[in-house]
């Protein structure tokens, strides 16, 4: 049973996530999940996170070397535990590398170049072309307990919920980023041009469509030829 001082360093890691203001952004706030995994989970020695988008893998937040080293070698063979969890499973585990027959060259690449003898695999969410997951490296076989993947589970859903997070607020920035863009384009057409508002966001959206171009991008390209120095630069 999860005694009452991990259960409280477990809430204070869900606070701590979904409260970070680093401004190092999401690294940050993954590499805060990994180190808190490795103090929070029994038998863990090692901690990483997979991510993949459109096929390319990326290993993120490692809490060492080793960590590093077991994922790039999911990554280089294409196989293991943690693409299994991210992909199919919610939870996939080797309890010991030395019996384990899934997975042939991962496995016999981790016995040989790493101490890693056991691993549990959480995913973390899954999209059409997008996944992620958690995974827990020891050097011990049969490291994880009942316990340990509770508490496992309990991270890597807080992880989830503060990726989700952290994302939302990029893409929410990035909207707002592009609509003030438009904005100062669509004022720029509108005095050169003598139009109202309605009649500037028609030549624009006409003009992308022709160029095969995003508004945003547009609309950006439009401020900086409207820009003083630019247009010196083009008078002279």
């Amino acid at each position: 049973m999860t005694d009452t001082s991990t259960l409280l360093a477990l809430a204070q890691l869900a606070r701590s996530l979904h409260e970070q203001d680093d401004p190092a952004g999401e690294d940050a706030l993954l590499q805060s999940i990994t180190d808190s995994a490795v103090d929070l989970v029994p038998g863990t020695d090692h901690c990483g996170i997979t991510l993949v988008d459109k096929g390319e893998f990326t290993s993120v937040a490692p809490t060492d070397d080793v960590a590093a080293r077991v994922d790039a070698i999911q990554h280089e063979r294409r196989e293991g535990p943690c693409l299994d969890a991210a992909w199919a499973d919610h939870i996939v585990r080797v309890p010991d590398y030395d019996t384990e027959t899934r997975w042939p060259s991962f496995v016999s690449a981790v016995r040989t170049e790493t101490p890693v003898r056991s691993t549990v695999a959480f995913q973390l969410y899954r999209g059409e072309s997008t996944m992620g997951a958690l995974n827990l490296y020891a050097h011990n076989a049969n490291a994880f307990d009942a316990e340990s993947e509770e508490l496992g589970l309990a991270v890597a859903t807080h992880a989830a919920l503060a990726i989700f997070a952290a994302r939302r607020d990029d893409q929410f920035a990035s909207a707002l980023a592009s609509r003030d863009t438009i904005g100062q384009a669509k004022g720029i057409v509108m005095e050169r041009f003598d139009v109202d508002a309605v009649q500037a966001w028609e030549l624009m959206r006409k003009l992308s469509q022709d160029a095969n171009i995003k508004v945003a991008e547009l609309a950006r390209k439009l401020i900086d030829a409207d820009h003083p120095t630019k247009r010196r630069d083009l008078l002279n």
